[in-house]
């Protein structure tokens, strides 16, 4: 009766709760835990105790949980442009970006060549996902990907597949299940993979003998066999600035998922500042405090959105491999950035 009473408070508790840290749980007394427990026995050969002994020791984490339940509340999962450009674009981490490049240049060197990609974006994608590694996660995995396995949200057949790939995973690689920290969400590392993103493309890119989400080297390999594998085009465009009338834009509806012809974009006043190289474009809107930017999005721009389905963290991997692309010129183009 007391964990029918609790499970039904639930969603009143983790409003009040957030930001605390995870609780007991009797997660083997839910019927979603039980079959999982059955399924992966039968499907992938493990044992039940063994499963049910992990799983037993999984918390309820109440912050993880919140930010996939009730009303969806901005900043709790995707980032505003703001907080973008607040956090990774700023001269701190541009100067990061920047030391990066050059502590790995030989490495990054290889991964253009071994993949045919562009090593700036390489170093996008790091600096957006983890600070280039300063910022990997506190969150127990096991808890968040329990709680958000067996716990109705937004996203549950989703976290219940990763769940799935984190056991397989510590099964495969001999990580212990009980240690591994990571997001929120569940991804783990400098490019904070999910353990079904880990398990597809997770390398040992440097040599070592061991396949570490957390080394730099192995991130750089992994990032770009993801590139590679989705279709990038080594030296082609991911975005292109555009011009329009004003300070603020609300006439085509934009985003990631718009697609629109040059000539279409230019019959509703918009223009590419420099040549654009294909027939069709995404047209993404970065809003800011005073002004919109609009920018066309290339072919690449779609395998930065593969990784996560954002706009705004799509572009901020492109500044940043903008800005790292010259460093000489770093000083001018800050300016351009924030101006």
């Amino acid at each position: 009766m007391l964990r029918i009473l609790f499970v039904l408070l639930l969603p009143f508790i983790l409003l009040a709760n957030e930001d605390r840290p995870p609780i007991p749980y009797d997660f083997l007394a839910k019927k979603e835990a039980q079959h999982f427990i059955k399924q992966m026995v039968k499907k992938h050969g493990f044992e039940s105790t063994y499963l049910k002994r992990i799983l037993g020791d999984a918390k309820l984490d109440r912050d993880t949980l919140a930010r996939y339940t009730g009303r969806y509340r901005q900043n709790t999962t995707v980032g505003t442009w703001q907080r973008f450009k607040a956090h990774v674009l700023d001269p701190d981490s541009l100067k990061k970006a920047e030391q990066f490049k050059k502590k790995y240049a030989g490495i990054l060197k290889k991964a253009e060549a071994d993949y045919h990609v562009d090593a700036e974006y390489i170093v996008g994608f790091i600096g957006v996902e983890s600070k280039f590694g300063e910022y990997t996660g506190e969150y127990r995995l096991l808890d968040s990907l329990t709680t958000l396995a067996f716990h109705k949200n937004r996203m549950q057949k989703f976290f219940r597949s990763e769940l799935e790939h984190f056991f397989l995973m510590c099964r495969e690689e001999g990580f212990d299940p009980y240690r591994l920290k990571g997001s929120f969400a569940g991804a783990m590392g400098v490019v904070q993979q999910m353990p079904s993103v880990y398990r597809k493309y997770g390398m040992d890119y440097n040599s070592d003998g061991k396949k570490d989400p957390w080394s730099a080297e192995d991130g750089i390999g992994i990032i770009a066999r993801f590139m590679h594998q989705n279709g990038w085009e080594k030296d082609g465009q991911a975005a292109v600035r555009a011009d329009f009338k004003g300070k603020r834009y609300k006439g085509l509806k934009t985003g990631y998922k718009t697609a629109y012809t040059l000539s279409k974009l230019r019959n509703f006043g918009i223009t590419p500042q420099i040549p654009y190289r294909y027939t069709k474009a995404r047209l993404i809107k970065l809003t800011d405090e005073a002004s919109d930017e609009l920018w066309l999005g290339a072919p690449n721009f779609k395998i930065l959105i593969r990784y996560n389905p954002s706009s705004n963290y799509a572009m901020a991997i492109h500044k940043i491999a903008q800005h790292v692309k010259d460093i000489k010129g770093s000083e001018s183009f800050f300016q351009r950035l924030f101006d």
